[in-house]
């Protein structure tokens, strides 16, 4: 089975309660395996423009890169092809974002969070900046698999603050990194490996910081057999707390082997079409 068959995907934004501006923005590419989110920050509109340029300038690299040689194969002494792609586009998207803050006074100081999953070979490989997250559903185990570029999340490293204490911080949304607003910045890039069942979450902080994971958790285990409802539902709790900030989720539910040997000829003949 290739990638395609193997994943489900559903995407969902919304402006929340209280603000009329959706600064978040989400894409997803089933025909090339992966999935982009991103939290806007800046003045008015400034967050908009800075997540649609991350999910878009990603979009269409990745699709480019991916269409060309798949993000499984070994490329440089050894490293993944998903890694070489999204460092480099990242890096590209950055000075994009940047440089548009620089030169038009209305987009100073925008920003966005960023995180990217691309599926591939029975792994995953995900890419983040920032406190949007991804989370695994894997049997009964909910786990957030990324860890927070925050203020907060030093503090709970640190021992400064426990998990409990952080959940009632004024400090939730002070980002220690973020796509855009200095001239470079790194990504934190892993893998894991991938089980078919398994669900992946991707959201923006308004859900988290609205909804908590034991309530997420529940809903997603609950409602996994319907990735739209679910996407809905979880959206529906956020705003009934209030929904003070845009959310935004996307779920990826594996539901078929997608090996490499036995996606390679299904990749070979997408890539033959996609040259005629």
């Amino acid at each position: 089975m290739n990638v395609t068959e193997a994943l489900k995907i559903t995407t969902r934004t919304d402006p929340g309660m209280v603000r009329s501006q959706n600064e978040d923005a989400v894409m997803a590419n089933p025909l090339c395996g992966f999935v982009v989110l991103a939290d806007g920050m800046g003045g008015y509109n400034a967050g908009e423009v800075a997540s649609g340029m991350a999910t878009t300038l990603l979009g269409s690299e990745l699709e480019k890169a991916f269409t060309q040689r798949p993000p499984q194969n070994r490329v440089d002494g050894g490293k993944l092809w998903a890694h070489v792609v999204l460092e480099g586009e990242i890096t590209r998207a950055n000075a994009a974002i940047y440089q548009a803050a620089q030169s038009q006074p209305q987009y100073s100081g925008m920003g966005t969070t960023l995180v990217a999953v691309v599926f591939h070979d029975n792994a995953l490989t995900v890419a983040h900046i920032g406190d949007s997250r991804l989370y695994r559903l894997r049997g009964e185990e909910f786990q957030q698999i990324t860890r927070d570029h925050s203020l907060l999340q030093e503090q709970i490293d640190s021992g400064m603050l426990t998990p409990e204490e952080a959940r009632h911080s004024q400090n939730k949304n002070l980002v220690t990194r973020a796509l855009g607003v200095d001239p470079t910045v790194e990504a934190e890039i892993r893998d894991y490996e991938v089980q078919v069942g398994d669900v992946y979450l991707l959201c923006s902080d308004g859900l988290n910081d609205m909804v908590d994971d034991e309530e997420i958790a529940m809903t997603v285990s609950a409602l996994a057999a319907n990735l739209d409802l679910c996407a809905t539902q979880l959206i529906q709790m956020a705003n009934d707390n209030g929904g003070r900030d845009n959310v935004s989720v996307i779920l990826a539910k594996v539901v078929g082997d997608f090996g490499v040997q036995r996606g390679f000829r299904s990749w070979l003949s997408r890539l033959l079409a996609w040259l005629k």
